[in-house]
């Protein structure tokens, strides 16, 4: 595709910061060492459903699902 690719160190969390938060934003719902298999496949899209309809500062109090139709549309 001819795009950049990066990779983190192992555990240099702070080369990753967009997933650290996004973790951080899923254990408000899934608390640690919680096994996913404990939630049905309804209430993980419950989830991802508040995750992507939550305004971001980084995208300027946008939502990830606005961002993205912004650019496929």
């Amino acid at each position: 595709l001819g795009v950049p690719v990066y990779f983190a160190d192992p555990y240099c969390s702070w080369q990753k910061g967009a997933i650290e938060n996004t973790n951080k934003l899923i254990r408000q719902y899934i608390p640690k060492k919680e096994s996913f298999n404990n939630y049905t496949d309804k209430r993980i899209i419950s989830i991802q459903k508040k995750l992507n309809e939550r305004p971001r500062e980084k995208l300027n109090f946008s939502t990830p699902k606005q961002e993205f139709f912004k650019r496929v549309l």
